[in-house]
Order: structure tokens, then C-alpha cells, then sequence
């Protein structure tokens, strides 16, 4: 037996014992709930950015997904219309996918100067420009 079936097998055996059990089981669906809230709050958080902001929203919900069936119709649903906009991204014209990744990179940029980022780095290169503070944060 490999050793990732082992892994599942001792996890399916640990949820049942969880499951036995009324408080300890209400217990470990909160934590599930707080953990996977976190994680799809940060993804959430990360989407407009470069990286995997997507996938920690994915995560998130199949965090969720593994103990609540809302989440599990939730994330089925989330990753057809993410397939589904990937698709349609790709058979556009290069003019549509160009304005969509700048329109990324304007949220990006606009962001990154609503909370002080741009004008954190400037100061660290010794670039006076106080047009690149943070209007919130002045």
C-alpha cells in the first residue's frame, strides 16, 4: 500500500472517531470553518495580484468544501464559470486579452498606492515623489 493511501486511510479513520463524538465533532467543524474562511478570505484578498490568487480561493473552498455542502455547490460552481472565463479569454482577439491584463495591472498598481507600497519603495530608492503616497495612509 503506498504511503498517500496509508495518509488517507488514517485520515478517513480519524474523522470517523471525530464524527463519534457530538462536541468534538462541532468542534472540529468550527475549526474547519475559521481555517477555511482564512484561507478563502486571503485568496479573496490575492486575486487581483500575480500569483496563485485563484488557486488559494480554490483552496479555501475545498477546505470548507470537506465538511460543509454549501461550499462544496459553491466551489463546483466557482471553478465552471473560472473555467469558463479562461476559456472565453483565450479565444478572444490579442486586444481584449491585452486590455484585460492591464486592467489587472491598473487594480494591481492602484491598490499597491492606496496602501503605501508604491511610496514604501520609493523612499527605500530615495525617490522624493509625493504623488506615490498613500492617500489613506499620509
Amino acid at each position: 500500500m503506498s504511503a498517500w493511501k496509508r495518509l488517507r486511510l488514517w485520515g478517513r479513520q480519524r474523522r470517523y472517531v471525530i464524527r463519534r463524538n457530538p462536541k468534538l465533532y462541532r468542534t472540529y467543524r468550527i475549526g474547519v470553518g475559521i481555517v477555511g474562511a482564512v484561507v478563502l478570505a486571503g485568496g479573496i484578498v490575492a486575486i487581483p495580484y500575480p500569483g496563485p490568487g485563484w488557486l488559494i480561493v480554490f483552496l479555501g473552498l475545498g477546505i470548507l468544501a470537506s465538511e460543509f455542502a454549501w461550499a462544496h455547490r459553491l466551489l463546483t460552481f466557482a471553478r465552471g464559470k473560472y473555467d469558463a472565463w479562461i476559456d472565453w479569454i483565450g479565444r478572444q482577439h490579442w486586444s481584449v486579452q491585452t486590455a484585460v491584463w492591464l486592467s489587472t495591472a491598473a487594480i494591481v498598481l492602484g491598490t499597491l498606492w492606496l496602501l503605501g507600497a508604491l511610496g514604501l519603495v520609493a523612499g527605500w530608492v530615495n525617490i522624493d515623489a509625493g504623488w506615490l503616497d498613500s492617500p489613506i495612509f499620509s
